[in-house]
Parts: C-alpha cells; structure tokens; sequence
C-alpha cells in the first residue's frame, strides 16, 4: 500500500500513517522501520507499507516515483 506519514514521535516510535487510496488512518506497528533503510520519519513522507496481522502499518518502505504511480512518470511498460 502507499501512504502519507501523518505523524512519527522519533522517541517512542509512535506514528500514523494514511493510506492513499481512501484515507484511511493506520499506527505504525513496534519496529515498523526494524531492517528498513528509514530511520527517521518526517510529515508529509510518502512511503509504501504492509499491514500486519492486527492491521497496523509494517514494513515501511520508500518507493521510486514509478513504483508508486506518480502521475507523469513513465511505467517502464512499452
């Protein structure tokens, strides 16, 4: 899924991310960024994520422009 941080407290790890498609509101699971690149959230950062199994953001992600759809860049596909 893609998503928008909508808030990230760097000392407990607390966040909110929603998702694109609907606006949808989900909490960043313990250790959503444990072997990500990310260590450090901002408001307003686009991300790709997972839902875990109790239906909280994991396995955050940046995405390229393609991976995520952005209007204007090209798909790759011929």
């Amino acid at each position: 899924m893609q998503g928008v941080i909508k808030s990230f407290d760097p000392v407990s790890g607390d966040g909110v991310v929603i998702r694109d498609t609907d606006l949808s509101e989900y909490d960043l699971a313990p250790g959503a960024l444990r072997g990500s690149v990310l260590r450090m959230l901002r408001q307003g950062q686009r991300i790709i994520f997972d839902l875990d199994a109790s239906g909280r953001a994991s396995s955050l992600r940046l995405g390229s422009e393609v991976d995520m759809g952005t209007p204007g860049f090209p798909t790759g596909e011929a």
